[in-house]
């Protein structure tokens, strides 16, 4: 059958040019090289010019006006890199660039578009605003704000407070109201609560900026915060603390508790997740006096992402500013704000009980956490919180069933040391968490509870030997993957925004994605071994949770710690 398709072929084409005298009668002898007839031919009807095969050395055309057979073209199906002279175009090799190119004109940014726009206004209220390219925006409002400023409350305001973000507000007293409207123009929205910062933030058309910010302000400034609505927060939290408990996940739960182990009642160390027995104590008046004392003008940053900057100026005037907040109508305490500095006691915290196990037929067995951790420097008035991320990115690691290559964190020292050498260990990860008065360094990791004493042994032997014998293609290796996450992260239009706020709350400024991917580079082994050695001289801070009945004294692991161990570890305890 294909072989008559390729008769009828050739006869549509030998119609079309009549002067053009193919011999068929070889059809039947090789339908290899009959495909290469029809490759020529259908070339020859279309353009004057020939582009030729390993057929001959001389124009396929003038052995079809001889008409040769098939037997005298010597033939092949492979295709010569050599060019007849009668191509048109002759390819350079690769080695060497295309002739007769004009000079290539590469985009340049303009210095207003990689700047950050930062104006102060009166009230002492920041706007902050950058360019960005796009139909869409990312508007929002970040304040200087969180669990570490709950001292003088009941713990867990900030966690209600999140629950009840973008409920009912002055303007839009309607359920769900705020949610329309926000809708209305494309846009999403999200608010975060933190140790140290609180985040409402909203996504939308960029032409209807000045309506995001009306919706963002009466948010922010003027929620009417109803009975009902805290019932519905209540629910929402009791739900959310009984779902922590059934879960097998406890990253949530043990970053919480090693920042309570680490900073004993104070300041970091209150806890982000509100505790039960405070649920029924949190009221209107409570929420709206902690408003009021904290979401003041100078602790509050406007920034937006692909915004005109003045006219983000003249929307925050008239809705931030012009329209006062709902808490001056009412009469409430002034509490002053704690400024204290976070004390790093270190500590430990046990949580003796049965942690559930992955559902279905997994396989998976049930396990023990233990999370060990050290005092890490700060995000500002020191150097050397760059070569704290290039050392969280160095010791890296993950869960045993991690896929993937380098990018994964395959080849980080909690891989190769720990989760590679020992198979009983189900996960091992490093976190470095920084604040801008203090810091907390940790490893996470978890096995079966048989293996617990041992787990701790592996992982303090990590940490007391992080600056040990640091090669210098594990330092390159770490510093290029800090540097690919921060680009990366960096090209989502959200991240931006919350990086831009985020370090004007913290240093008044924007630092350029430029400038820490050089300090980045700067970075040399002696920074990661005085960071290391700055953090081995704090107390050791441990959180254990699940069956830890083989869980070493806080005084041995203290020791060993102490002393550095070398070489193998298995038999000190």
């Amino acid at each position: 059958m294909l072989l008559s398709m390729a008769k009828a072929k050739l006869e549509r084409i030998t119609l079309k040019r009549p002067n053009l005298n193919l011999n068929s009668e070889v059809l039947n002898k090789d339908y290899c090289s009959f495909t290469l007839y029809v490759k020529m031919a259908t070339a020859y009807c279309k353009t004057p010019v020939v582009m030729k095969s390993r057929l001959s050395s001389v124009s396929c055309l003038k052995y079809f006006s001889r008409k040769k057979s098939l037997k005298e073209l010597n033939t092949s199906c492979t295709f010569s890199t050599k060019i007849d002279n009668i191509c048109s175009f002759n390819q350079p090799p690769l080695t060497e660039t295309l002739p007769n190119l004009p000079n290539v004109i590469y985009s340049k940014h303009k210095l207003d578009n990689i700047k950050t726009n930062i104006t102060q206004l009166p009230c002492g209220i920041r706007v902050a605003s950058e360019v960005a390219y796009g139909e869409f925006c990312t508007v929002g409002v970040a304040i200087n704000s969180g669990c570490r400023y709950e001292v003088a409350y009941p713990s867990g305001v900030n966690h209600f407070l999140e629950k009840l973000a973008f409920n009912t507000t002055s303007n839009f007293p309607g359920d769900n109201e705020v949610l329309d409207e926000i809708e209305k123009y494309n846009g999403l929205c999200d608010a975060q609560c933190s140790r140290d910062v609180v985040l409402y933030a909203a996504s939308a058309n960029r032409k209807y900026v000045d309506n995001i910010i009306k919706v963002l302000a009466d948010v922010v400034l003027r929620p009417r915060i109803t009975e009902d609505e805290v019932m519905a927060a209540s629910k929402a939290i009791l739900f959310e603390h009984d779902t922590l408990m059934i879960r097998p996940e406890q990253d949530q739960l043990l970053e919480n508790l090693v920042h309570m182990a680490a900073f004993q009642q104070n300041t970091l160390g209150l806890s982000k997740l509100c505790p039960i027995e405070n649920v029924s104590q949190i009221n209107r008046k409570v929420l709206l006096t902690y408003l009021k004392n904290h979401y003041v003008p100078e602790r509050i940053v406007v920034g937006g992402v692909g915004v005109d900057h003045q006219q983000l100026v003249d929307s925050v005037q008239k809705y931030f500013v012009d329209e006062k907040p709902i808490w001056d109508s009412e009469k409430l305490d002034k509490i002053s704000i704690d400024t204290s500095i976070p004390q790093y006691t270190g500590g430990i915290i046990k949580e003796e009980c049965e942690i559930p196990g992955f559902p279905g037929p997994s396989g998976l067995a049930v396990l023990s956490h233990v999370m060990i951790g050290l005092e890490s420097v700060p995000l500002v008035s020191t150097n050397d919180f760059v070569p704290s991320c290039v050392l969280n990115l160095m010791m890296g690691g993950g869960g045993s069933f991690s896929a993937g290559g380098p990018g994964k964190g395959m080849y980080t020292r909690l891989y190769r040391n720990v989760l590679n050498r020992y198979g009983w260990l189900y996960s091992a990860t490093a976190y470095n968490h920084s604040y801008t008065d203090s810091g907390l360094f940790c490893i996470h990791a978890s096995a079966e509870p048989q293996y617990v004493r041992d787990m701790v042994k592996v992982i303090v032997y990590e940490i007391a030997n992080m600056a040990s014998n640091i090669q210098r293609e594990e330092l390159a290796r770490a510093k290029k993957q800090l540097q690919s996450l921060l680009l990366m992260n960096l090209e989502a239009r959200p991240i931006v925004f919350e990086d831009m706020v985020r370090q004007i709350l913290a240093c008044g400024y924007r630092k350029r994605p430029e400038e820490l991917l050089q300090e980045i580079e700067n970075v040399t082994e002696d920074d990661i071994v005085r960071v290391v050695k700055t953090m081995l001289d704090t107390p050791l801070t441990v959180v254990a949770r699940g069956d830890i009945s083989k869980l070493p004294l806080m005084e041995e692991m203290q020791e060993l710690i102490s002393t550095k161990p070398k070489g193998k570890i298995f038999g000190r305890f």
